[in-house]
């Protein structure tokens, strides 16, 4: 039975893992990515509007 204690961790980890990864996957691309890219470009612009009016000032 020392086996089986042994073995029931890493085999835990491993399915955790997996998962973890499966799901990662699952969201890359498709409708999400599309809303994705529109956060990262409208974040991009409000730095950049940011960094403009703050370079103005000094």
């Amino acid at each position: 039975m020392d086996y089986v204690s042994a073995l029931v961790p890493p085999v835990v980890m491993a399915v955790f893992f997996i998962g973890v990864i499966r799901v990662i996957v699952k969201t890359q691309g498709g409708a999400n990515k599309a809303k994705e890219d529109a956060a990262v470009d409208a974040a991009l612009a409000r730095a950049e509007g940011t960094k403009q009016t703050s370079g103005s000032d000094a």
